[in-house]
């Protein structure tokens, strides 16, 4: 099954303003309306089973509608894998985590830089030991400040994996966007997946060349940042980019529907370059 792991999908009601802030804060123009609706056409015309489609509350407040719009896209969209979320400020997780389970949601998004929270927040840990064995976790890592200052940055999520060796985490954009230099010294190589998103524009060649050597391939996972790039697209420029067979360009294609444990699904055919 092929998937495209990071995308994000937002209520119609919202959309317009979600995209004015991403562009914005990153200085990309995104390339979709940020919807469900524009979204699927753009996964099939690239070659794609499914796409994980990840919600995220900005606040606690944001929590309970967030998640209950998760499991509305999962439940009306059979393309769709959504994540929840969760927040270190809203009291009740451990009810949201029953909620998710209970309605077959997989995996977990913790964005702290639009969240205001800092992912050594003890907070967390809990609700990470509560949530590793039936959740993956995909986390934003790295943004403009050094690590330090960064809400999020490699380090961070490398103590997050030595107090939970069985968790199962998801580093966006290649270990840290922006943050590559020290994802190549605390990340690569390491019990942890990556996803290709937002990072193929902006990343130099030795740097991209040396994470994909150096970590396990069959734990880096294709993803566009939809609405911030359209997915054919990005799978045209990872492929041409590193030079990739066909083959290897299913294997990244592919391994999210692992880590998800969603085999048994016929693939589509993968896009050439």
């Amino acid at each position: 099954m092929f998937l495209d792991v990071h995308t994000h999908a937002f209520h119609p009601k919202i959309a317009s303003k979600v995209l004015q802030q991403l562009e914005s804060h990153y200085g990309i123009s995104p390339v979709g309306e940020g919807v469900v609706e524009d979204l699927l056409p753009r996964a099939k015309r690239a070659g794609l089973d499914g796409v994980v489609v990840h919600c995220a509350a900005t606040a606690a407040a944001q929590v309970v509608p967030a998640n209950a719009f998760a499991v509305e896209l999962q439940r009306h969209h059979p393309e769709v894998v959504a994540f929840g979320t969760v927040h270190p400020e809203y009291q009740d997780w451990e009810h949201q985590l029953d909620r998710l389970r209970a309605a077959g949601i997989r995996g977990l998004k913790l964005h702290p830089e639009f969240r205001g929270f800092r992912l050594d927040d003890p907070r967390l840990l809990p609700i990470i030991e509560a949530a590793q064995d039936d959740f993956v976790f995909m986390c934003h890592i790295g943004d403009k400040l050094p690590p330090a200052e960064n809400p999020s940055c490699p380090y961070k999520l490398a103590a997050l994996l030595d107090a939970f060796p069985r968790a199962r985490f998801i580093a966006a954009h290649l270990g840290g966007y922006l943050h590559w230099k020290y994802a190549l010294e605390a990340l690569v190589g390491r019990e942890v997946w990556m996803d290709t998103s937002s990072s193929l524009s902006f990343i130099d060649d030795a740097t991209l060349r040396a994470i994909f050597d150096r970590h396990d391939r069959e734990h880096i996972l294709f993803g566009s940042d939809y609405p911030l790039f359209d997915p054919a697209d990005e799978c045209h420029r990872l492929q041409r980019r590193l030079d990739l067979s066909d083959g290897e360009i299913e294997v990244l294609l592919s391994s999210a529907a692992t880590l998800l444990g969603l085999n048994g699904h016929t693939n589509a055919t993968a896009p050439s370059a």
